[in-house]
């Protein structure tokens, strides 16, 4: 069993009643980890290091702080077994994927580390005679990031490395469902000397969160907040900060339509649905779960996604597998709720899915309509569903009919055609010819509508994560009229 501390100061440490929970793995249903259950007090004192290391990490020189991100992207790099091995114990997905999650969180560290030069101002032209005025950037103080667990080591890299680029030190609220997979990063990034206090980690259990993630909101050195996850639990979120008056980023969930027009290139439209729809079983935020095709190709593409999707293998992620286990029996048995309302109600599904514990092969579901709560809940799974439409105006009408905005795509050999459809949907991102599912580091990503607000991403994130001051300049003496 992965034994799991908070990590303040630098230093690893049992909350400071010494209670305790345990993480249920999917596979095995057996507690993989035992983790300190963090209460208020630990959320105090995790801010209160970071804090106290803000004044040194900010002072560093751009070279010095650059350096320290390269050499913790290096060392997070050189762990992806270790990460792949707890990944599978505590969340069920593929060896892939947390190897993946690895590689482009490395990759965040180093894009973040280039930054460190970028956090920059400019000179504004003055009206008053004898003044110098500036716009400057600088750092905000302690940002507080609360990562989620279907893309632990992404997600958590994503919501401490251009804070930390901007000259903010952390504390990383992590995920009851991995906190081994957390522990493991933040202590990457103490061993390869960031500095002591830099990035804290608090781990909590389910029922200890609205108190921990409140006594964090609520101390006054935090100055920013970002969260990923849930829409539910970030409009929450996004009240408490209202209520401190802290800026929040939140990237919360996605219901990513796909619209295939008549001349789109089949192949590659059905490719890059089954990957965006399937891809870790369909747990992520933008994850394909509404393909709108043109009635004259509807029956086409379902013959492509038909044989995809048998030709995929779906069991134990140690072996050698398409499709591995959802999070927990609790997900597995709302997908399949869903998944039975939408049969009831009239839909189809494509092919036979077979059911596991929490190993559910793909689901694809012809005659989605409204009334299904398919058609407006996010699944989270391996599902996807077809709707047909007749025109460009219905696809766009029916890619827009949904509260969530963070990512979509458009299949037409017509770059022209598809970037005026891509310009209609309410999104956050927008892909043609490729997948929803996509992610690099220097890219503005975040959604609109419940999707959430805000951006991370290199130069989006500078905005986020930096205060802007004006400063002047007087070289001449300045005349009071008192």
């Amino acid at each position: 069993m992965n034994q799991v501390q908070l990590l303040i100061g630098g230093q690893s440490r049992p909350a400071a009643d010494g209670t305790v929970f345990e993480r249920f793995g999917p596979l095995s249903g057996h507690a993989v980890s035992q983790a300190a259950a963090g209460k208020a007090a630990d959320a105090v004192a995790a801010v209160e290091a970071a804090a106290k290391a803000f004044p040194v990490w900010s002072a560093l020189p751009p070279g010095e702080k650059r350096n320290r991100l390269l050499k913790a992207a290096d060392l997070l790099a050189s762990r992806a077994e270790a990460f792949i091995n707890i990944g599978i114990e505590e969340m069920g997905s593929s060896g892939a994927w947390y190897g993946f999650n690895v590689h482009l969180a490395a990759n965040m560290l180093r894009d973040a580390a280039g930054m460190v030069t970028q956090i920059q101002g400019n000179v504004i032209p003055s009206d008053v005679p004898g003044r110098i005025a500036m716009a400057v950037r600088v750092p905000c103080g302690v940002v507080v990031g609360m990562a989620p667990w279907n893309a632990p080591v992404i997600l958590a890299t994503r919501a401490l490395a251009m804070p930390l680029a901007c000259g903010n030190t952390v504390v990383l609220k992590a995920s009851e469902i991995c906190p081994a997979t957390h522990e493991l990063l933040v202590k990457t990034l103490n061993e390869a000397g960031l500095g002591e206090g830099v990035v804290n980690l608090v781990t909590h259990s389910a029922e200890d969160a609205p108190e921990v993630v409140a006594a964090l909101i609520a101390h006054p050195a935090v100055k920013r907040v970002n969260f990923t996850g849930s829409t539910h639990v970030g409009k929450i979120i996004a009240k408490q900060c209202a209520e401190h008056l802290k800026p929040v980023v939140l990237e919360l969930g996605g219901k990513a339509p796909v619209i295939v027009c008549e001349d789109a290139d089949l192949d590659e439209a059905a490719n890059a649905i089954a990957f965006g729809a399937f891809f870790n079983q369909g747990q992520i935020c933008m994850s394909t779960e509404r393909v709108l095709v043109h009635e004259k190709a509807a029956d086409a593409l379902i013959e492509r996604l038909k044989a995809k999707i048998d030709g995929f293998v779906t069991g134990d992620p140690r072996e050698q597998v398409h499709i591995a286990h959802v999070e927990s029996r609790r997900a597995a048995d709302r997908i399949l709720s869903m998944v039975r309302d939408a049969e009831d109600k009239g839909a189809r599904a494509i092919t036979e899915y077979r059911v596991n514990g929490t190993a559910i092969s793909p689901i694809l579901l012809d005659g989605i309509a409204p009334g299904m709560q398919l058609y407006t809940e996010e699944s989270f799974g391996p599902v996807c569903t077809l709707e047909r439409v007749k025109s460009d105006d219905e696809a766009v009408s029916k890619a827009n009919d949904s509260v969530f905005g963070l990512s979509a795509a458009v299949f037409s050999r017509d770059i022209g055609r598809a970037m005026a459809l891509a310009q209609r949907i309410e999104s956050g991102i927008c892909h043609i010819n490729s997948a929803t599912v996509d992610d690099e580091a220097p890219m503005p990503f975040g959604g609109v509508k419940e999707s959430g607000y805000g951006r991370f991403g290199s130069q989006a994130s500078i905005h986020e994560f930096t205060e802007l001051r004006w400063i002047t300049v007087r070289s001449t003496p300045k005349h009071y009229p008192i």
